[in-house]
């Protein structure tokens, strides 16, 4: 799927559904009342696009916050396995040292090598640009 000639979606959706599943079963005891919530709420509000040029996420109470990061302004990226490993969490750590989670990613482990080579492939670019401007000449 093409969102422009320069952007191709990667991934768009939502959370891995193992995540709701694994959290409606530990909502049978009191304890897992709380994941059961936070997994509800991802399920139906927090959607994920990631595309050949920039992450973003849509969440928040009924889905009207929205999170754009590019590659550039990425410096790190941590990923925990969830799930038996059929999904898992991800941090984003940016360069102002703010810090974009996304939870239950199905495929983490493609997604985080996907990201890892657009950020390898920004910081190249970056580089290899002469640098253009006014000079003192």
């Amino acid at each position: 799927m093409t969102i422009s000639t320069k952007e191709d979606i990667f991934y768009e959706g939502g959370p891995a559904g193992g995540d709701l599943i694994i959290n409606l079963m530990a909502g049978i005891t009191l304890i897992g009342l709380p994941f059961t919530f936070g997994a509800l709420v991802r399920a139906l509000w927090v959607r994920y696009k990631i595309t050949s040029r920039r992450v973003s996420v849509t969440g928040g109470w009924l889905g009207r916050n929205k999170t754009q990061v590019v590659y550039s302004q990425i410096t790190e990226i941590r990923a925990i396995p969830r799930g038996l490993g059929s999904y898992g969490d991800m941090v984003l750590v940016l360069k102002d040292g703010a810090r974009l989670e996304m939870r239950s990613i199905p495929n983490f482990r493609e997604t985080e090598t996907f990201i890892l080579e657009k950020i390898k492939n920004t910081s190249k670019n970056m580089v290899e640009k002469d640098v253009q401007g006014f000079s003192n000449q």
